[in-house]
C-alpha cells in the first residue's frame, strides 16, 4: 500500500468533517463490508474450529437415556502477570496464588501453566464516521488491523469482524493466513456513516463465551458508539458474563490532539472522545484484558507483542465458590500473589535481586446462575 504525501491532510480533514457532522443512517457506496462470501470460496485446505456465529440446533437426546446435573459451580479464572515492561513473568507456584471472591479467600481446585494458541476475533470500526476511504484513520486502522494478524502463530485461530451500523462477519475462525486477508481485502469503502460499538462487542462476546481455550477479542476502535440498541450499562454487564477478554487499541490518538492544541475541537467532542476512551478501558478491565492508546505507528509492534504474551502466558486458575447460592448478582473477584508463609503480598525480584513492579491481568468478575424454578 503507497501512502501518498497528502494522506495526513486528507485525514484532518475527515475526522473534521465527522466530528461536525450529525448524520443519520445513510449508505454511500454500493461497495460494502457487509458481502458474505460464498462457501466455493473458501480454500479446501483452510482448517475450522465449530464456529460459534452459525449456531446449528443440538441433536436431539433419546428418550430413556440418563442424563446428569451437578449444582455446584465452578468458576475459571485466566490470569496474567506482568512486570513493568508488560512482559510475562513466568514460574510463579501456585501457593503464592491467591483469589478472593467478593473478599472472601477461595480455595483453588486446579492451577495451570504454560503457553497455548490463542483463539482470536479481530473487531474492527469501520465506519464512515472516520475512515473514509484514504484518510489518515482508515490508514492507521488498516496498519493496526493487519499487523496485528501477521504477528500470529500458524497454530493460532482468527476470525474478523468488521463493524458500522451492524457487524458483519468477514471470516470465521480459520488458521489460513490466506482466507484471512481475503476477508481483509474487503475493507476498502466504508458503507454507513454510524459506528455502533456496543452491539458489535457484545454479539461477539456472546458468540465466543462457550468457545474453549485461550480466547480474546482484539478491538480497533475508536471507542465512540453513536447508535446502538445496548446501553453502556447494559453492555458491561453482558461483557461480565461472557468472559471473553477484550483488548482495545484506541484509534486517532494523535489526530485528536492535533485539534486539540489549534482549538478546532469544541467541549463536546472532546468530552465524547474522553469517554470514548473511557468506556474502552472499562470494558477491557472488567473483562481481564488491557487499552493501549498509540500515538505514534512505530507502538504497535509493542502492543502487539504485549497482547500475545498476555494470552498465551496465563496461569489458570479454577475454584468452587464458597457462596453457592444461585441469585444471579454480579461477584467481585481478585487475584492476587502472596507469601504462603505470612499472606502478605508476594515480593518478585529480577536475576539481579532488584524488585519488579508486576501487574496481574484477570476479570474483574462474573455473575453468578440463577436457580431455575
Amino acid at each position: 500500500m503507497t501512502r501518498p504525501s497528502s494522506i495526513a491532510l486528507v485525514g484532518l480533514v475527515a475526522v473534521a468533517a465527522a466530528l461536525v457532522a450529525q448524520q443519520g443512517p445513510k449508505k454511500e457506496s454500493s461497495d460494502t463490508v457487509a458481502r458474505p462470501r460464498k462457501k466455493t470460496e473458501t480454500p479446501e485446505a483452510e482448517q475450522k474450529i465449530p464456529s460459534k456465529y452459525s449456531k446449528k440446533d443440538k441433536p436431539d437426546v433419546p428418550a430413556g437415556l440418563p442424563t446428569f446435573r451437578s449444582d455446584v459451580m465452578t468458576v475459571s479464572v485466566d490470569a496474567a502477570v506482568l512486570n513493568n515492561r508488560g512482559q510475562p513473568i513466568p514460574g510463579i507456584p501456585r501457593g503464592n496464588f491467591r483469589v478472593l471472591e467478593d473478599g472472601v479467600p477461595q480455595q483453588l481446585s486446579s492451577f495451570g501453566t504454560g503457553e497455548a494458541p490463542m483463539t482470536v476475533c479481530l473487531v474492527i470500526e469501520f465506519s464512515n464516521l472516520f475512515q473514509q476511504y484514504w484518510s489518515e484513520s482508515w490508514y492507521q486502522t488498516l496498519t493496526a488491523s493487519y499487523g496485528f494478524i501477521d504477528t500470529l502463530k500458524k497454530e493460532d485461530f482468527v476470525a474478523v469482524v468488521a463493524y458500522d451500523m451492524r457487524p458483519e462477519i468477514l471470516s470465521d475462525f480459520t488458521t489460513d493466513r490466506q482466507a484471512t486477508h481475503e476477508a481483509m481485502q474487503r475493507l476498502r469503502i466504508a458503507a454507513f456513516s454510524e459506528s455502533n460499538l456496543f452491539d458489535a462487542l457484545t454479539d461477539t462476546a456472546e458468540r465466543m463465551s462457550e468457545l474453549e481455550g485461550r480466547k480474546a477479542i482484539v478491538l480497533i476502535s475508536s471507542g465512540i458508539d453513536t447508535f446502538s440498541k445496548l446501553t453502556f450499562d447494559k453492555t458491561r454487564k453482558i461483557i461480565q458474563q461472557a468472559s471473553v477478554p477484550i483488548y482495545a487499541i484506541g484509534l486517532m490518538q494523535a489526530l485528536r490532539e492535533w485539534y486539540d492544541a489549534r482549538g478546532a475541537m469544541g467541549p463536546i467532542q472532546r468530552l465524547d472522545f474522553l469517554q470514548a476512551d473511557n468506556q474502552l478501558r472499562t470494558f477491557t478491565k472488567e473483562s481481564g484484558g488491557q487499552a493501549f492508546f498509540p500515538r505514534f505507528y512505530g507502538e504497535f509492534p509493542s502492543i502487539f507483542r504485549q497482547i500475545s504474551e498476555a494470552l498465551r502466558n496465563q496461569y489458570s486458575l479454577a475454584y468452587q465458590p464458597s457462596n453457592q447460592t444461585r441469585d444471579g448478582k454480579f461477584r467481585k473477584i481478585k487475584v492476587e500473589l502472596v507469601n504462603p508463609a505470612n499472606g502478605e503480598p508476594l515480593k518478585v525480584t529480577d536475576e539481579k535481586g532488584k524488585p519488579i513492579k508486576y501487574t496481574i491481568i484477570a476479570k474483574a468478575g462474573y455473575t453468578a446462575p440463577r436457580e431455575v424454578e
